[in-house]
């Protein structure tokens, strides 16, 4: 029954790993994969001496551990209200409603987006006009989608990340909030000393997967909503909208290549160090 996964993960995951050789190789067309030259890390270098991946490297470094924070305080937060309101069918409404942006492509999510910040028709702009205010290009300042694309990952992926701790809080045992209640426990306390302490393990747990793409960005939403405006590329651009570009406008497997690599092995530095804290602090928590 196990097969078909292993067969997945060999053919789309193993097998592609033979294409690492390109980092080294200066990669054309009519030789192909293992009889294009071999240059060394000359594409390293260049990597490396451009700037542009120290650029990339941090934002997605961190934008990623934006996403992490604000969505692990979100949901959490969320989860614990919604697990302590009385009305049942409010709470599954709720629940549904903000489930519900999960399900919006990325791309449905772009239209949206611009439908909201452009420039000469967007609702953002019309609004401001309305009340008497200049009209903000929001398409050409950089700064701003700091935040927006935090804001939006964050309305994206809510809804999912709650299911998880209201999952986790139903195995929660009741007993502990009786006894709490015994002994003269307010809500506010019962949340403090008894919700979020068992919470923990899920939270810590939901957090090393998180670290575990930590690397790898989020490519729909930054390409999808951002696309090719290189106005934007200073706080928008990360390593995989960087080696996508590569790829299909500079036609450079092997730089792209190189920095997929380089983006590898910073994800297994991340994963093995993180993991490492955790197993200093909490072994019983830690992946292995």
């Amino acid at each position: 029954m196990i097969l078909p996964a292993i067969l997945y993960f060999i053919v789309f995951c193993y097998l592609p790993m033979g294409g690492i050789v390109l980092a080294f190789k200066n990669f054309n067309y009519q030789q192909g994969i293992f009889d294009s030259p071999w240059v060394g890390v000359r594409n390293f270098e260049f990597l490396f001496s451009s700037g542009t991946l120290w650029e990339v490297t941090k934002n997605t470094i961190l934008y990623n551990i934006a996403f992490i924070l604000v969505s692990l305080v979100m949901e959490v937060l969320v989860a614990i209200m919604l697990s302590e309101l009385a009305g049942k069918w409010f709470k599954k409404i709720t629940q549904s409603v903000m489930f519900l942006p999960y399900f919006v492509s990325y791309v449905l999510l772009a239209a949206l987006v611009y439908n909201l910040f452009n420039f000469e028709y967007g609702v953002v702009n019309n609004i401001l006009i309305s009340w008497g205010q200049e009209p903000v290009d929001v398409y050409s300042n950089p700064g701003i989608w700091k935040y927006l694309l935090v804001f939006f990952h964050e309305w994206k992926g809510l809804g999912y990340g709650v299911v998880i701790y209201l999952a986790a809080l139903t195995g929660i045992n009741s007993e502990y909030y009786e006894a709490a209640k015994i002994d003269g426990a307010n809500k506010w306390q019962e949340i403090g000393w008894i919700t979020i302490p068992l919470l923990k393990p899920t939270m810590i747990i939901v957090t090393l997967f998180a670290v575990g793409s930590i690397m790898k960005g989020q490519f729909e939403l930054f390409y999808q909503v951002i696309g090719t405006n290189s106005l934007l590329y200073s706080t928008t651009d990360i390593i995989d909208t960087y080696v996508f570009r590569m790829l299909t406008q500079t036609f450079e497997p092997g730089m792209g290549t190189a920095a997929g690599l380089y983006q590898s092995v910073l994800s297994f530095l991340m994963i093995v160090g993180v993991n490492y804290l955790v197993k200093r602090v909490e072994p019983d928590y830690s992946l292995f």
